[in-house]
């Protein structure tokens, strides 16, 4: 089945509020859509949702809604973990309540796999400025190639990305049920490419990169892209903005587009004090709690402090090599992690965790002081970010009832942000 590059649903708005209702309706009227255009209806079906880390997403909901769809169709339901822990039985109840548990298969990062193609290095330099070397294995999940599946369901949320500028799409096929191999390369040519360079924009290296490998090996795919945008309200509740189904590009870029609107904030000045909290049921890794570093450093001033209250915090990496990476070389920036790179071939190997590390250092233009429920303070401090106590933090800024948003203390102002995996800050 070869790709086509249409749209079947792109609903939504700045202030768009859709019901689990609209989205019911709405994905039965993306898949007759579908199922017209194809002249056929799928007899099997294979859902490639995020995991527990991206909790907000909705597609949770979304995977139960296309689950009461298409009944005993719906063969196979396989997390994007990407390098992310496998989920556990309570976390899969919590994000797709009532889905059957025999319903899901583990991605394996580093074993279950088909390289699809080699993406040219000539056209991975090009797109990188000369930054990298390299050419890129398209590698996904060996069931997505020999599951016989008539359609493949990637669902989940567009929002800013450290790594790609726009989350989803197919980066939920290339990395989240990608290869080892794939995800280093795709994560060390942002990092080599900057961050600031890409977040919040649609049309970056790694996305071309990732273009490129759909069109010329993963036609054969029959992948139906479900894309959601979600955005809060003044009160901090948070709504479904938007709704994006098709095939090809379209539909991602109309839904990056809204995440613009929606998910990226200008601040009026740089921020000389910052306080990011981290949901423990959604940050246990610096992996992922990062983001409190990658969302707001476009918006921190030089000499700037940022405070992470992280109560679940319990590791750095959510693999076990990554995390033991993570603690032997630390956040120590881009001249340190490239000269580590090249000296050590473990770093080389894993060049995820590479550019991981690049990405969450201030490159030293600000403080970055993490405040763990569970890491030690030489943990935290080995790892080259400083230390705070967690207990009496919780109680000064009460973070799990306050909005992002402006503050006053007796040390003066700062800016406060409730989850940073919702959006972007930056400076006007």
């Amino acid at each position: 089945m070869k790709h086509t590059n249409l749209t079947y649903i792109a609903q939504g708005s700045l202030t768009t509020s859709l019901s689990p209702e609209d989205t019911k309706n709405l994905l039965a009227q993306g898949f007759a859509a579908w199922a017209k255009h194809h002249d056929q209806e799928p007899k099997k079906v294979l859902a490639i949702p995020p995991d527990i880390t991206r909790f907000h997403s909705q597609a949770g909901m979304l995977t139960g809604q296309c689950h009461d769809y298409f009944g005993a169709s719906l063969t196979d339901i396989m997390p994007a973990l990407g390098t992310h822990a496998p989920m556990r039985a309570d976390e899969l109840d919590e994000m797709f309540p009532g889905v059957p548990h025999d319903l899901f298969r583990e991605h394996k990062w580093r074993d279950d796999l088909v390289t699809l193609g080699q993406v040219p290095q000539e056209f991975v330099e090009k797109v990188s400025l000369g930054r990298v070397h390299y050419s890129w294995p398209a590698q996904v999940n060996k069931l997505l190639v020999q599951g016989n599946f008539d359609l493949i369901l990637s669902i989940g949320q567009v929002v800013p990305h450290e790594v790609i500028g726009m989350a989803n799409h197919n980066k939920n096929i290339f990395v989240g049920v990608g290869g080892s191999g794939g995800i280093h390369k795709s994560h060390f040519l942002g990092a080599a490419y900057g961050m600031e360079q890409i977040m919040g924009k649609a049309d970056t290296p790694v996305r071309q990169v990732l273009n490129y490998a759909e069109q010329e090996f993963g036609q054969d795919l029959p992948i139906l892209y479900i894309l959601t945008v979600i955005g809060s309200d003044e009160k901090g509740h948070l709504h479904l903005r938007g709704l994006f189904m098709g095939e090809g590009q379209d539909c991602f870029l109309q839904a990056a587009e809204l995440s613009r609107q929606v998910n990226i904030t200008f601040l009026p000045k740089p921020l000389k004090r910052a306080v990011v909290y981290l949901d423990p049921k959604e940050f246990r890794s610096t992996w992922l709690g990062n983001k409190a570093v990658y969302r707001t450093r476009m918006a921190m001033a030089d000499g700037g402090q940022l405070l992470i209250l992280a109560p679940g915090l319990k590791e750095f990496g959510e693999d076990k090599e990554i995390d033991r990476l993570i603690r032997k070389y630390g956040y120590r920036g881009t001249p340190a992690t490239l000269k580590a790179v090249d000296e050590n071939p473990e770093l080389a190997e894993n060049l995820s965790a590479a550019a991981h590390l690049i990405h969450g250092s201030s490159e030293g233009r600000f403080t970055i002081t993490y405040a763990p429920g569970h890491l030690t303070e030489s943990e935290i401090t080995g790892a080259g970010f400083a230390y705070a106590p967690l207990a009496e933090l919780l109680t000064r800024y009460t973070p799990e009832t306050r909005l992002t948003g402006f503050y006053e203390d007796e040390e003066g102002e700062y800016f406060f942000v409730s989850n940073p995996a919702l959006g972007l800050w930056g400076v006007e």
